[in-house]
């Protein structure tokens, strides 16, 4: 059966009395044959002295259970005297042994109580007093009631044996129920019983069940609560006082979620926390930064004056100030906590999965992957987001998965009971906005907000939890919001009636302090007190504000020490020395194709292996894959990291890169490049999301600049789903926040017929959002600059977001290929290239300029046609354009007649728009004649390209004959023929 070491509660729950009947008969017979928990239960229940005896538990006849004779005393036998649990002791016998129906009888009314009991657990918090408001219609639910579990009045001062449930051998009915709704309905509510693990059950019954289990804190923690509430709620007014009419997106009603928080600090400290990485949005974030994060106070009274009076003080373009993150330390009892809080956008939930990658980052560095123990992420919600945003359920499934488990994070929901204008009916299905975690069977405390040791509490168990089993928790904080969406709205246009109840509801301080003075723990005095000592310190650093100067932003200091942001625009489109020695490169060819003995490879992967061998010997021919694969092994080898991560990037998309060798016997894997000593790598096959993986890896780069942290679309057209990432802050995070990240984007891109959605990679988007070397955009066309790339990445005393568009049918064609040398001696990441056949300087009339794979199908047609007057020259890198180098290339053609931008995509879609005054810029600047570059492509279209196979030839045919001149309607009756 399985049920070694459950709570009898959960297994007895619909089991009838002819069961239990038969089962006790054979426990008759041989006790051994009975399963440990039954027996254990049957033993307890037969010789207990913990409770009344058999003649005092007067137990009656239930017609009900089919039991039709009432005990009778003088038919009992002596049974032993228990110990605690049930078990066996040698003792003098204090009752008769009970008959077999007796026993049954017993049985029925445990077995009852045992499912009384188990209905609280699973549904208890439905009765919990949640709202402080009250506009939550909670009533009883039925099958709470005694009488739905068959007990009448009569009954409930009845001893009923429960076998150490509750902590209790035996108990009334009456005394049962006063105790589940104690543990269960108070201002606290818990949902656990989704939960499949044994022990984490176990866990949290142990600290929510029994007589003993009321929520208590000591008089000075209790006034340390109530101290933190105070600061929380007189922050909030004086910046009311001082910033009229200011947005500032206040805390006002969940003030409780200040020490809450606090505490998670402190326990944390305790169980083993040295750093917390915070995300959350905007309500509340001022306070959490001045009363949590510890920011002077001082600091936020200048931004909120609009900072310094020469905006050129501080670079980048700053953004406003419930955006902006921080990183301090704080100290309790001794232990230092680093605490750091992740900058975010407007857009709801988007820093969640940076903080989950970042916290990863940090674990990985600190050796802390085994256990998780000394990182911890810590994310604060909104109700109305947590509920609808889907990005929430993509990082709640992370938290076991292999690369991506930062060892469980907490998240704390503050419930305003309302979104924007949205009641919550019209903006969920379920009851709750945390029931989406359930899916990861995380526990989830519902709490009052009005009660804050009861939401310090829910955070203190919280970190244990957290700690122990390494699982996400979900803290939902019922409040309310005491202003509107912002300080300047008016929520009574749409939430007349709750208003109404808000305008009339004292605040948290004022009803927690009630009780303090009521429980004798301070008065009055000592309230107005603390209020009078925090708001002159305000003043005093209102006051401050005014004249603080604040240092240059440092970017880099921790684990960016030795980076630095580029010291001009040139030096950030300078190329560093990239090749590797040929020891090195020869080394990583033995490494890349070794088979080890252990290893039962497959056939077709063996001839993939035979012809990379065959590549090193000859010291031609490399592929896309090999020439990636020597960027990955020589970083290695030079002590920088390696992450990749995608949907099926161990094997590759296009069967083309396996970076993960698969054993045909037993599966277990193998990487070639994990053997080389000095760096990590990891390739990891991600779950099926971008905009959360994205972010993941946005976060993790965030965290660590020496390792290459990419992430790779399976088809361009997949970072669709993560433009949010994209555009809030790959595109624009170093310019709002002056935070730096070398973060790579892989994405499949080409024209091959493949349809709208596998050909482009939306290079248009990525362009349009380039400006002030904000990040890199390229289009590689060879191994060997892919090589260069990616090695110039790591190598440059900077870090930038670089954009990739990589190739699908160029990961094997004929002439995407790369010679040793190209990897070795002076060879470097090259900005432009040009053709291997292209006509001398001087005999170029027509120059075609275009990027990605397009050049093939140029050169090929070229060479084809015997045209000695055209040159092809390949922009791979787009952003920063290289427009030194072209112009230099353009005065050289002195007979050039005509310039030509030639591209695969739509005219509204690809480069040329981006382009397009480059290049001019360019053929000015160089002096020759022609002035403006001509297009040759397809023509604009709402799809990116056509999904019919003799369509996409013909327009190919079309464009590349455009391009070289040549006659377009010819080109196209061939395609058509052949």
């Amino acid at each position: 059966m399985g049920y070694e070491g459950q709570d009898f509660a959960e297994i007895a729950g619909g089991v009838s009395p002819a069961f239990i009947e038969t089962l006790y008969a054979r426990y008759k017979v041989s006790p051994d044959s009975v399963e440990p928990s039954w027996r254990s239960w049957f033993e307890g229940l037969e010789g207990s002295a913990q409770g009344p005896s058999w003649e005092q538990a007067n137990w009656p006849v239930s017609t009900t259970d089919d039991l039709t004779a009432a005990l009778d005393p003088t038919q009992m036998e002596p049974a032993p005297k228990p110990v605690k649990g049930g078990a066996r002791a040698a003792a003098a016998p204090v009752a008769a042994a009970p008959r077999q129906e007796d026993i049954v009888r017993a049985a029925a009314d445990s077995i009852r109580a045992m499912l009384l009991i188990r209905t609280y657990r699973v549904r208890g918090h439905l009765a919990a007093n949640l709202d402080p408001l009250g506009l939550s219609k909670r009533e009883m639910p039925a099958d709470l009631t005694t009488e739905y579990h068959g007990f009448s009045d009569a009954d409930l001062d009845r001893p009923i044996y429960l076998g150490g449930t509750l902590g209790l051998q035996w108990a009334t009915v009456r005394e049962i129920v006063d105790i589940l709704r104690a543990n269960y309905c108070g201002n606290v509510g818990l949902e656990y019983m989704h939960i499949a693990d044994v022990e984490e059950r176990r866990f949290l019954q142990e600290r929510m069940e029994g007589k003993d289990k009321a929520i208590e804190f000591s008089a000075m923690g209790k006034k340390a609560i109530l101290n933190k509430v105070i600061e929380a709620e007189q922050w909030e007014k004086f910046c009311g006082r001082k910033y009229v009419g200011t947005k500032r997106f206040g805390l006002d009603g969940g003030e409780a979620m200040i020490p809450a928080l606090e505490s998670v600090i402190k326990y944390g400290g305790q169980f083993g926390v040295r750093e917390i990485v915070y995300g959350m949005a905007h309500r509340g974030r001022l306070n959490v930064l001045s009363n949590v994060m510890a920011k002077p106070f001082r600091v936020i009274f200048h931004e909120f004056g609009g900072g310094s009076d020469n905006p050129d003080d501080v670079a980048g373009s700053g953004d406003v100030k419930y955006h902006l993150g921080t990183s301090t330390d704080r100290e309790f009892d001794g232990i230092s906590v680093h605490m750091s809080l992740v900058a975010n956008p407007s857009h709801l939930e988007a820093e969640d999965p940076v903080v989950l990658g970042k916290t990863r980052a940090i674990q990985t560095i600190n050796n802390d992957l085994g256990e998780h123990k000394a990182a911890l992420p810590v994310l604060i919600h909104g109700d109305a987001a947590f509920a609808g945003q889907g990005i929430v359920w993509e990082c709640l499934g992370f938290s076991g998965i292999r690369g991506y488990n930062t060892g469980g994070c907490i998240h704390f929901v503050i419930n305003n009971q309302i979104g924007f204008t949205t009641s919550p009916q019209f903006a969920r299905s379920s009851p709750y906005p945390s029931d989406v975690a359930k899916g990861v069977q995380a526990p989830i405390f519902h709490v009052n907000g009005d009660d804050p040791e009861a939401v310090t509490f829910a955070c203190k168990m919280a970190i244990e939890f957290r700690q122990r089993f390494h699982r996400d928790i979900v803290i939902d904080m019922w409040c309310y919001r005491r202003f509107g969406h912002n300080e300047g709205d008016e929520p009574s246009f749409t939430q007349p009636l709750m208003y109404e109840r808000i305008r009339q509801h004292p605040p948290v301080s004022e009803i927690y302090g009630k009780r303090l003075i009521a429980q004798g723990v301070i008065d009055q005095a000592w309230i107005d007190d603390n209020i009078r000592q925090f708001t002159t310190l305000l003043e005093g650093e209102f006051e401050a504000g005014a004249a603080y100067k604040p240092n240059k932003a440092d970017w880099f200091a921790g684990r960016w020490s030795g980076l630095h942001a580029p010291a001009d625009a040139e030096s950030a489109r300078r190329n560093v020395e990239t090749a590797i020695e040929p020891k090195l490169f020869d080394s990583l060819g033995r490494t890349l194709t070794t088979i080890p003995d252990s290893l039962t490879i497959h056939k077709t992967l063996g001839r993939v292996i035979d012809a990379k061998r065959e590549m090193f010997k000859s010291g031609a021919g490399f592929d896309w894959a090999t020439g990636e694969a020597l960027a990955f092994g020589s970083l290695l080898s030079e002590g920088y990291g390696v992450r990749l991560s995608g949907q099926d990037s161990g094997r590759g998309t296009f069967s083309q890169r396996h970076a993960v060798w698969v054993d045909q016997k037993d599966e277990h894997k193998y990487l070639p490049l994990a053997q080389i000593e000095h760096g990590r790598i990891e390739v990891l096959d991600s779950p099926l999301s971008e905009y959360g993986v994205l972010g993941f890896e946005y976060g993790y780069a965030l965290a660590d600049p020496k390792t290459l942290v990419i992430w790779e679309a399976q088809f361009g057209d997949f970072m669709n789903g993560a433009q949010i990432m994209i555009d809030q802050f790959i595109a624009s995070g170093e310019a709002k926040w002056l935070r730096a990240n070398g973060l790579v984007l892989l994405l499949p891109h080409g024209y091959e017929g493949q349809g709208p959605e596998h050909s482009s990679a939306r290079v248009e988007r990525f362009l349009q959002l380039c400006a002030q070397d904000n990040m890199q955009v390229a289009n590689c066309t060879t191994p060997a600059n892919y090589f260069h790339l990616l090695r110039r990445q790591m190598h440059r005393s900077f870090r930038k977001p670089l954009i990739i568009f990589t190739p699908k049918s160029l990961l094997r064609h004929k002439l995407a290929v790369s010679k040793a040398a190209d990897f070795q001696g002076e060879s470097h990441f090259m900005r432009l290239l040009s053709d291997p056949s292209a006509p001398a300087d001087q005999d170029v009339k027509r120059l075609v300029l275009c990027t990605g794979k397009v050049a093939y199908d140029l050169i090929e047609a070229r060479d084809a046609a015997g045209d000695r007057n055209t040159a092809i020259v390949r922009v791979e890198q787009l952003y920063p354009f290289p427009s030194e180098p072209l112009t230099v290339r353009l005065k050289n053609m002195a007979n050039l007649e005509e310039v030509v931008w030639a591209q695969e995509e739509p005219k509204n879609n690809g480069a040329w728009s981006f382009v397009e005054p480059f290049i001019e810029e360019c053929m000015v600047e160089s002096g020759i004649k022609p002035q403006r570059a001509r297009y040759a492509g397809r023509a604009a279209s709402a799809s990116p390209a056509t999904g019919l196979m003799k369509r996409h030839q013909m327009e190919q045919a079309a464009l590349v004959a455009d391009a070289l001149g040549h006659n377009v309607r010819e080109e196209i009756r061939r395609t058509r023929k052949s």
